[in-house]
C-alpha cells in the first residue's frame, strides 16, 4: 500500500490530467499506472512522499524495468508521463524542484505503419459486406426481424443480433476507412454527430478538439442501413444516442471495434491483419497519395502538428522505392 502522500498527489495527478488538461480516460488509466509504478518503486527506498523524488531516483526507476526487458517504446511513454507528472508537481507548490527536466528518455526507432494497397482494402470490404447472409440483404425481412425484442424466445433467437452486428461491423470498417478517424473517436460519436446530406461527422479528438470530417457514398451507405436495419435490433433505454452499439445496447466498447478490424483482414492471402489503426494510417496514406497536401491531411487526421503528419509522406515515399525497385530495369 502506497503512503497517504502518495496517494492523494496521484488522485490530484489525474483529476488535473482529466479536467484541465482534458486527456482521454485512456491516458489518464495510463498515467495513473505509470506514477503507481514510479511510487512503489521510489517508496521502497525511503522516497515517502513525491516531495523528495530526485533524478537518481527516476533514472533507478527506469533501470529497474529495463533489466526486466521492458520495450523501449513503453520505456520512452513511461518516462514522458513521469515528466508530465514532477512538472505539476512543481507547478502546484508540491515540490521545490523539477527532477523530471533532466530525465532523459530511451530513443525508439520511428517504425513505418502497416499499411494497406487500395485494393487490399477493396478485398477487405468487399469480402466483409459479401459476407452478410442473404436474410441480412433482405431489408423487409430485416425490418421484421428488428420489429421483435432480440432476447425474445424465438426458432432462433440469436440471429436478429447477429445479422445486426454484420451490418454494425460492415459500417464500422467502411467508416474508419473513410474518415481515418480514430478508434476511440469512432466510438465515441452520436448519431446527431453524423450528417448524412453534407456527408460529414463532428469528431470530438484528443484535448477535447473538435473537427468535422467527410466520408463518401459507400460509407453512407452503409452506416444507413445499419442505422435502419440494424441499430433498432440492439437499441435498449442505456442506447442513449451512440451511433454504434454493442450486442447489450450500450455504446460500443473500442475492443469490439477492434475486433470487428481484425476479423475482417483474417485468411485474406496477401493482406497483413491490422487493427483500427492500420486503417487510419492506410487512410490517410491513400488521401497523400491521391494528391492532398500535407496540411489537408493534418487536419483531417486531428494531428497537433504537422511534424506528425509528415510521417505519411515516409510511407508514400517508401512505396514509391519498393515500386521503383520492382519496375526499373536498372534500378
Amino acid at each position: 500500500m502506497l503512503p497517504p502522500a502518495w496517494l492523494a498527489a496521484i488522485d490530484e495527478f489525474c483529476e488535473h490530467l482529466r479536467y484541465e488538461s482534458r486527456r482521454s480516460e485512456h491516458t489518464v488509466r495510463a498515467y495513473r499506472t505509470d506514477i503507481a509504478g514510479l511510487a512503489a518503486h521510489a517508496n521502497r527506498y525511503g522516497v515517502a512522499t513525491p516531495a523528495e523524488l530526485t533524478l537518481e531516483t527516476l533514472r533507478s526507476w527506469l533501470a529497474a524495468q529495463a533489466s526486466r526487458s521492458v520495450a523501449r517504446a513503453t520505456l520512452a511513454r513511461r518516462a514522458a508521463a513521469v515528466r508530465t507528472f514532477t512538472a505539476w508537481l512543481m507547478a502546484v507548490g508540491i515540490a521545490s524542484v523539477d527532477p523530471g527536466q533532466r530525465l532523459a528518455s530511451p530513443k525508439v526507432p520511428r517504425e513505418l505503419p502497416t499499411v494497406l494497397r487500395q485494393e487490399q482494402v477493396e478485398a477487405v470490404l468487399n469480402r466483409s459486406t459479401q459476407s452478410r447472409s442473404e436474410r441480412a440483404h433482405d431489408p423487409a425481412m430485416l425490418a421484421r426481424d428488428s420489429s421483435a425484442s432480440p432476447r425474445a424466445e424465438s426458432h432462433s433467437p440469436e440471429r436478429p443480433v447477429e445479422l445486426a452486428t454484420r451490418l454494425r461491423d460492415v459500417a464500422i470498417l467502411e467508416l474508419l476507412y473513410a474518415t481515418a478517424v480514430r478508434v476511440s473517436e469512432l466510438c465515441g460519436l452520436d448519431r446527431c454527430d453524423i450528417d448524412f446530406e453534407r456527408r460529414t461527422i463532428r469528431v470530438l479528438g484528443k484535448g477535447n478538439k473538435e473537427r468535422v470530417v467527410p466520408f463518401g457514398g459507400p460509407a453512407q451507405t452503409s452506416v444507413e442501413s445499419w442505422l435502419r436495419y440494424g441499430y433498432p435490433i440492439l437499441a435498449t433505454a442505456e442506447s442513449d444516442d451512440a451511433l454504434f452499439l454493442g450486442i447489450r445496447g450500450r455504446r460500443l466498447d473500442q475492443r469490439a471495434a477492434r475486433n470487428a478490424v481484425n476479423v475482417a483482414t483474417q485468411g485474406l492471402e496477401g493482406v497483413p491483419k491490422i487493427a483500427p489503426h492500420g486503417l487510419r494510417h492506410t487512410a490517410a496514406t491513400h488521401v497523400l497519395e491521391g494528391g492532398a497536401d500535407l496540411r489537408t491531411v493534418q487536419e483531417l487526421l486531428g494531428h497537433a502538428t504537422l511534424a506528425t503528419t509528415q510521417l505519411y509522406t515516409h510511407v508514400s515515399l517508401e512505396r514509391l522505392r519498393s515500386v521503383y525497385e520492382q519496375a526499373h530495369p536498372r534500378a
